[in-house]
């Protein structure tokens, strides 16, 4: 084989067969194949795209190109959820322990933060002594005793996607159905998980700004699961306005922890609700929404869900005085609240606008190796719908750096007042099979 003629079979069109795109991807892994020749084919791709046959060729090749994670031995019902990031997506911090309080094992492997979409593993670090480093052994143990470890994925997992990734940021080729639905399922697959849900983020703060690119990026993904047998479903939600109120990462997890207190947001409580329900349903556990829907409310008000977010706070080192003292969560230096410019009603939130402004307080990262102030934030107190006054509050910032009025300008922009009343926004926009 020639990478060029391959360069131009993908540029003409044609299908590239699995004996191709696996000369492609160890060639480029070892070096063979230089940055050049596989940039010209990843824009090909861009252009072309992936049939779904050669995004499962794919997949399985990057899936391949590391170490997998083998559950067998923790018993039925190991269950993974993934979202394609938003602002103020804590989901997994709540979700996880509901879960594990619901009867699921939950053996989950998560990422950091960047740009303007938040990481799992930064918020659960925003917890004094929280360690995201577990041993393999260390991680068994604890799906084991409790049902639910939350841990940073490894270097060796998917090696030929972390290579391809990084090209794929600087080359302008990352808007991919083909190349985005690879790239995530080949990590979702190496986590070992057997029932696999996929929360697909649409709207202004996501990366699929569309309902139809969402749904298109959704139904690949599911593909790709039942290719490799597993049960797989994708929830396509609204990420036009942040999610929940808390944007930044001690900030979130308190909003996680008032949520398994059940006093959370309510979009968010709501959020968590039906995914819960949604893997309930997939894996058995309850043969209908109506009943999953009623464990997860009894999880949460029994204390069970709680405790299971305890019990991982101390299986990982970290400090569960926490729950009932936000205090000993990182602090911010100052608050500052953003007030409403004129009377009438919240017609919306540009999540966007919100999650770069968190950004632009040292929340979030431009690199994977920059450091982030986890202490940060913003915090949304009128949501679409709402009336307000001028002067009502819309979000309160909170910043390390005495001069923040950049921000302060930035998140009052993010809100559209109107005269009239406007419908608050559809959370669940639908579900792929």
């Amino acid at each position: 084989m020639r990478t060029v003629d391959l360069i131009i079979k993908k540029k003409n069109g044609g299908e590239l067969t699995d004996a191709e795109i696996r000369y492609l991807i160890s060639g480029y892994v070892s070096g063979e194949i230089p940055d050049y020749q596989m940039s010209s084919l990843l824009m090909a791709i861009c252009f072309r795209d992936l049939n779904p046959t050669e995004r499962f060729h794919l997949t399985k090749t990057m899936l391949e190109s590391g170490e997998r994670v083998d559950l067998i031995g923790l018993g039925d019902f190991c269950v993974d959820k993934h979202s394609t990031g938003g602002v103020g997506d804590k989901t997994t911090l709540a979700l996880a322990p509901i879960l594990a309080a619901c009867g699921l094992k939950v053996a989950k492997m998560s990422g950091r933060g960047l740009g303007h979409t938040g990481g799992t593993i930064d918020k659960l670090e925003s917890i004094p002594g929280f360690r995201t480093s577990l041993t393999q052994e260390e991680f068994f143990r604890q799906v084991r005793d409790i049902s639910l470890a939350v841990a940073g994925q490894t270097a060796e997992i998917a090696i030929a996607d972390k290579k391809l990734y990084a090209l794929r940021d600087v080359t302008g080729t990352i808007e991919s159905i083909g190349l985005i639905a690879s790239s995530i399922m080949s990590k979702k697959l190496a986590c070992g998980a057997d029932y696999i849900l996929l929360d697909v983020k649409v709207g202004a703060g996501a990366f699929m700004k569309d309902l139809r690119s969402a749904r298109a990026l959704a139904a690949a993904m599911v593909d790709i699961g039942r290719r490799f047998g597993k049960k797989t479903a994708a929830v396509l939600t609204n990420m036009d306005e942040p999610l929940g109120e808390a944007v930044g990462n001690a900030l979130e997890v308190i909003e996680a922890i008032e949520t398994l207190k059940g006093r959370g947001p309510e979009d968010f409580r709501q959020l968590c609700r039906c995914l819960v329900a949604e893997l309930l349903v997939m894996t058995g556990k309850a043969h209908k929404r109506k009943a999953a829907l009623t464990a997860v409310d009894k999880a949460i008000a029994s204390g069970a869900a709680l405790k299971k977010f305890r019990e991982m706070i101390i299986y990982q080192g970290g400090d569960p005085a926490v729950i009932d003292d936000y205090a000993l969560l990182p602090q911010a230096r100052y608050r500052h609240t953003v007030t409403s410019p004129e009377s009438g009603y919240v017609a919306g939130i540009d999540a966007l606008a919100i999650g770069r402004a968190a950004m632009a307080l040292g929340a979030g990262r431009n690199t994977k190796e920059e450091a982030i102030n986890l202490a940060v934030g913003i915090t949304v107190k009128a949501k679409t719908g709402r009336k307000v006054e001028r002067g009502t509050p819309l979000a309160v910032i909170y910043a390390d750096r005495d001069d923040f009025s950049d921000v302060a300008a930035a998140v009052q922009s993010a809100f559209t007042i109107a005269p009239e009343q406007t419908k608050e926004k559809k959370l669940i926009l639908g579900t792929v099979y």
